[in-house]
């Protein structure tokens, strides 16, 4: 038996008086995921426990099978993780965004900097590094606007610090947003020295963004726990670093964006190849969330679109082909809202078809309102991969 796991991330989001109200997963042209729909087990689920924070560290994390609740130390380890930075005991890994703020160093324009290209963002983190790094602060590069910063030995503990993302104040004043509590003197002077390095040095990128602030954690492989084996796809070096604590090999796919442009065709690829060594795949596509945090209806619809044309159609045919006796979990991790632009805490629509016990709980379609109509819904989340590895 086969598993892939195939996560949509910020797909959910609401109806739309623009969509005749419906909810863009109930609007796009979704033919792959309605056929799948109507032979699968289809319902909720609960991907952010309360009291967390309704990102995608936590959703992906749930969908692995982990309970945020006890695994959960914040994103940028995660992402630590997937570049090869070994953090000790009392290391903090921090998200750094490179991001562009507006009207003086006083709105949040933009969190991506314009979705600046990766060998444009490595010359403005070493540029950082060089300026504001030593004493035990160290610039990490990442992909596009998505980079680190590790405070080595840091006297403070992550908890006590409240650090916005700056995907959840598009265009707002900055000034109540900035980091408070623990360590906060000192992340406020990095992002105001940084507005002093970057600005003039890039069109759009003019000041870092601190949030994500986090210790290693500590958890069991899925090979410890499940005896499985397998591998992660993905343009975001969070789910990538998820991935590495789950056990599961790193796929890096050439041309693989995190957006609309990505590599659809390799990243499926690449999937299939995969599950002929391993038991499992986890395949993560990050444009609809994108496209949600820009606030574009047009562009969210084309991700979704492509979402069920260029990756679960190929994929399924794929894994017919191949493999023949395969389990597939199509879901997404959280609300992504074009009207909002920010995540959102709800229960997200999920599907589990089984290639040899097809079954139906009556689900008509791939979206929120059939799901909720199935009256499944799984809570706590992290109890789906049990359910899709035992049989729901």
């Amino acid at each position: 038996m086969k598993y892939a796991i195939v996560v949509g991330d910020g797909m959910g989001d609401y109806a739309y008086d623009e969509l005749n109200g419906q909810t863009l997963l109930e609007y796009a042209r979704t033919p792959h995921l309605d056929r799948l729909a109507q032979r699968s087990t289809v319902g909720l689920v609960e991907t952010i426990p309360a009291g967390l924070p309704p990102g995608s560290d936590v959703g992906n994390l749930t969908l692995m099978g982990y309970d945020p609740q006890r695994y959960y130390t914040g994103r940028a380890p995660l992402e630590a993780a997937a570049q090869g930075i070994t953090l000790n005991q009392r290391d903090l890994a921090i998200r750094c965004n490179l991001v562009t703020l507006g009207d003086n160093f006083s709105v949040m324009r933009d969190y991506s900097a314009g979705h600046i290209p990766t060998e444009e963002a490595r010359g403005l983190i070493a540029k950082l590094q060089q300026a504001l790094g030593g004493n035990g602060l160290e610039f990490y590069p990442g992909v596009s606007y998505r980079h680190l910063l590790i405070w080595r030995d840091a006297p403070i503990a992550p908890e006590r610090a409240s650090l916005t993302p700056p995907h959840e104040i598009p265009d707002q004043p900055i000034s109540q947003y900035l980091p408070q509590g623990e360590g906060s003197e000192r992340f406020r002077a990095l992002i105001e020295r940084s507005w002093e390095v970057l600005r003039g040095a890039h069109p759009t990128a003019n000041s870092i963004w601190l949030w994500g602030a986090g210790r290693s954690p500590q958890m069991p492989t899925l090979y410890e726990r499940y005896r499985l084996t397998g591998s992660v796809i993905s343009a975001v070096d969070l789910i990538k670093g998820l991935g590495v604590y789950a056990g599961l090999r790193v796929i890096n796919v050439p041309g693989a964006t995190g957006y609309l442009d990505t590599n659809y065709a390799g990243k499926v690829q690449h999937a299939l190849d995969s599950l002929s060594e391993g038991d499992l795949v986890y395949l993560h596509i990050e444009a609809p969330d994108e496209c949600g945090h820009q606030g574009r209806l047009d562009l969210k619809l084309r991700a979704i679109e492509d979402f069920d044309s260029k990756v679960i159609g190929p994929l399924v045919a794929g894994l017919q082909e191949r493999f023949g006796d395969f389990a597939l979990l199509v879901t997404t991790d959280h609300y992504t809202p074009v009207r909002e632009r920010v995540h959102r805490a709800a229960p997200v629509p999920f599907l589990i078809f089984r290639s040899k016990a097809q079954s139906s709980n009556g689900a008509r379609g791939f979206h929120e309102r059939a799901a909720a109509a199935t009256g499944l819904k799984i809570t706590p989340g992290h109890r789906l991969l049990d359910k899709l590895l035992a049989g729901l």
